[in-house]
């Protein structure tokens, strides 16, 4: 595992997916077999690499990257550092014959995407990308009523994402300094992009095109060190997709508006026979015949309470940690070849609409996406 100094990688991958798995006595398999995962940590800062392992039971470590991967005896390899690190780093454990997992993107540019899915592909091993947020609890239950036929007929979606990122100067930021330096790989396009390819991909339908607009709202930043530095990397995108049978989304994201709504991220489907709002974790619906009839009056204060004519969709099974769930799937697709559909593939695929994204903002029109060859 490579890059879990990290906080997505050492709390959402280390803590709470691989090493959940081994302390809850590890995967069950087909054959009644159990596998539990042997981590070996491996990153650049020493120090750091061997506290993390030490105060999660972890007896392997090492900042020697080239004789971690020499090791036959570990057959996957993990990276949660840098975009810019990660097609060399995936390069490497593949040419070693390591069965690769990542987290998005796969690069910043399309052509290095499809270039390294192709050589997984040519090599043999199985790999895979991050696709967390299809097994949130929230877009699992949106997932669920799509696929029960709920919206009739899909008409539009509206996705809102962000919170505020403090600047750093009086209050720590809570995001690293690198998302907001282009040179450093930062910016909220080639960040979230990705992520709303595949949720409208799987959860709605199929991207065919987007127009999208970024911002650099803030243009000063702190860094670590409480430095000040120039904030070059966009850090809100407002985004507007059409999707296959005609479908309509927009999706803001931003690092720079303050939260008034259900969660950090919601998503709102509209069809013709239903409605339904979702966040990280609760969805709610509305069906037609539960719909209410408003009137237009701009004379007096709205007496209705709108929150009060929707329902909360129940889980109804229960709904394990998305990067855990995920991390179960690409083990068991490694050791009994299991079921699994994100693979670098389908994170090329990401990085397009991400890359399509910067083009339609630069050149200020629609941008289509044509089919991948990969």
């Amino acid at each position: 595992m490579h890059g879990v100094t990290g906080r997505m990688g050492m709390n959402q991958h280390l803590i709470r997916s691989v090493l959940a798995i081994r302390d809850q006595g590890g995967l069950a398999l087909k054959d009644g077999s159990v596998l539990v995962p042997d981590i070996q940590i491996v990153g650049r800062n020493a120090d750091r690499v061997e506290a993390l392992a030490k105060r999660h039971g972890v007896d392997r470590w090492t900042t020697d990257l080239d004789a971690a991967l020499a090791n036959p005896e570990d057959e996957i390899f993990f990276d949660a550092a840098s975009t810019q690190l990660r097609p060399a780093l995936l390069r490497k454990a593949i040419e070693a014959g390591k069965h690769v997992y990542c987290e998005k993107p796969i690069s910043e540019g399309l052509d290095e995407a499809v270039e390294i899915a192709r050589f997984a592909r040519e090599r043999g091993v199985k790999n895979g990308i991050v696709h967390d947020k299809l097994d949130l609890p929230g877009l699992v239950k949106l997932k669920r009523l799509r696929d029960s036929g709920f919206f009739g007929r899909i008409l539009s979606v509206k996705g809102d994402f962000g919170y505020w990122v403090f600047e750093g100067d009086w209050m720590p930021a809570q995001r690293p300094s690198w998302n907001y330096r282009k040179d450093d790989g930062g910016g909220i396009i080639s960040d979230m992009l990705c992520h709303w390819r595949y949720v409208l991909d799987n959860v709605v339908a199929p991207v065919k095109s987007v127009s999208c607009t970024g911002a650099v709202h803030i243009p000063e930043r702190w860094d670590e060190a409480d430095a000040p530095y120039k904030a070059d990397a966009d850090d809100a995108a407002y985004a507007t997709f059409e999707l296959e049978g005609g479908i309509i989304a927009q999706i803001n994201s931003s690092w720079c508006t303050r939260v008034r709504r259900d969660d950090l991220v919601t998503f709102q489907v509209d069809g013709t026979h239903g409605s339904a709002v979702a966040g990280l974790h609760r969805c709610f619906s509305q069906h037609r015949v539960n719909t209410p009839k408003p009137v237009w009056n701009p004379d007096q204060p709205q007496q209705m309470n709108f929150y009060d004519d929707w329902e909360e969709v129940p889980d109804n099974m229960v709904l394990d940690n998305g990067f855990k769930v995920q991390w179960e799937q690409f083990l068991r697709h490694v050791v009994e070849d299991g079921p699994w559909s994100y693979s670098l593939a389908e994170g090329a695929k990401g990085v397009q609409l991400a890359e399509a994204g910067y083009q339609s903002w630069r050149e200020r029109r629609w941008v289509d996406l044509p089919e991948l060859e990969v």
